[in-house]
């Protein structure tokens, strides 16, 4: 029997209850199931060995999105978030979207692009076309650092130039275009660029200063792309309403500015799960967005002739599956279990199709009945547990609140004194 991912009421089941579905759906063991009950999963001496100054950890809680339909395929996704109403946003727009078929994504190849700045070039302009004259040989020396990448048919691929006017004088950029394969690429692109920069020099006559990897991937694209039937969304009135606020932030930055910060927080969820780089896509992302010289949204949502919804995503996705955190991190690897995926430009189509799911819900949300609904809901638990409150108290002290529209620590503490010394 085909294992989905559509599940009515995740939310309710208790904790054992939804590790039990992700053990049967994942093929967890109980070892890797029982990584995922303790905080954080990760020792003392472990953590040493990733990062310096070690003093402890800092636990963030780790949800499953529910629901998701990906190029055919079924996915749980392991979110790693603090922020309320995310997990159960981006459930709630894969739930909508599987009437039609889900999500469809695809990306291009896994191309970084390494840059080696040379400035004092007399004659940038031919000293451009030098090097590019001698781009074998400069792929020959990249290629030669990482024998491993090269044999799973990786590799640097080719050696572009260009010309940049500055204050302090022109500087010729060379940038090598690498195939990183499953890997995020920092480590060997970077490598890469030491390597040739003496070549540079002697080509150009000029000094090698920076030699490092940009994080504007415009090489490595995901897009995924979704239709809603409007009875699906709520009607027609409400597609309208998600056209118009998609609209909204593509006329202004200031709401674009948040448009895209929605879209994130179900990619760098995902990011941060499987150990990826959310700096590294976060900077990518949007920088992206403000390619054309204005800042504008990641996603496009449209109104079709029969009143349905089309939405799609474009972004650079620098996302691995080896390396790294990926690899050192025993929640990260757990992660990447539950979602599935074979390749990194697997998981950059996932996190696409997400990050498309959480503009969706988040326009939905705004078009429908306003975004405080939900979010202010699992926002007063906070606020109760804030207070001092635990357990089913929190809960009691939570809907007080929501019911009064007063979400404040003051207002909890009250309720805290008054519901705490009651009988449950």
């Amino acid at each position: 029997m085909a294992k989905s991912s559509e599940c009515h009421g995740f939310y309710k089941l208790s904790i054992e209850e939804r590790l039990r579905f992700l053990k049967e759906f994942s093929g967890l063991t109980d070892e890797e199931a029982g990584l995922l009950r303790r905080e954080g999963g990760l020792s003392l001496e472990r953590a040493e060995r990733m990062i310096e100054n070690v003093v402890g950890f800092m636990p963030i809680p780790l949800g499953i999105a529910v629901n998701f339909l990906i190029n055919g395929k079924d996915y749980l996704i392991p979110m790693a978030i603090e922020e309320p109403s995310v997990v159960a946003a981006a459930s709630n727009a894969a739930r909508m979207a599987r009437p039609s078929g889900g999500f469809w994504a695809c990306s291009t190849e896994p191309i970084m692009i390494g840059q080696i700045q040379a400035v004092g070039v007399k004659d940038p302009h031919f000293a451009k076309l030098s090097v590019l004259s001698q781009k074998e040989e400069i792929l020959k020396l990249a290629n030669e650092q990482d024998p491993v990448l090269i044999s799973l048919g990786g590799g640097a691929r080719d050696v572009d130039c260009k010309v940049l006017s500055t204050p302090v004088g022109k500087m010729l950029i060379t940038e090598l275009y690498v195939d990183c394969k499953d890997a995020m690429g920092a480590n060997v692109v970077n490598t890469m660029a030491e390597a040739v920069a003496p070549i540079i020099e002697r080509i150009t006559g000029g000094k090698v200063y920076l030699r490092i990897i940009s994080n504007l991937a415009t090489r490595r694209l995901a897009r995924a792309r979704v239709k809603i039937a409007k009875e699906d969304v709520g009607g027609e009135e409400v597609v309208d309403g998600i056209v118009s606020a998609y609209e909204f932030a593509a006329a202004d930055p200031y709401r674009c500015a948040t448009h895209n910060k929605g879209i994130m927080n179900g990619i760098i969820a995902v990011a941060l799960a499987t150990g990826n780089d959310t700096r590294a896509l976060e900077a990518g992302a949007h920088a992206y967005a403000a390619r054309s010289g204005r800042y504008s949204p990641l996603t496009i949502w449209e109104k079709d002739s029969e009143g349905d919804l089309s939405g799609s995503i474009e972004l650079p996705i620098a996302a691995g599956i080896v390396g790294g955190a990926t690899h050192a991190h025993p929640i990260a690897k757990i992660s990447l279990k539950i979602l599935g995926v074979k390749s990194a430009r697997e998981l950059a189509e996932v996190m696409a199709a997400v990050g498309l799911a959480q503009n969706l819900a988040a326009l939905r949300a705004l078009a429908a009945e306003g975004i405080q609904r939900g979010h202010m809901a699992l926002h007063a638990r906070n606020i109760a547990v804030m207070a001092g409150a635990t357990g089913d108290l929190a809960d009691r002290i939570a809907e007080r609140m929501v019911s009064e529209r007063k979400i404040r620590l003051d207002r909890a503490r009250e309720l805290l004194r008054e519901l705490g010394s009651q009988p449950a």
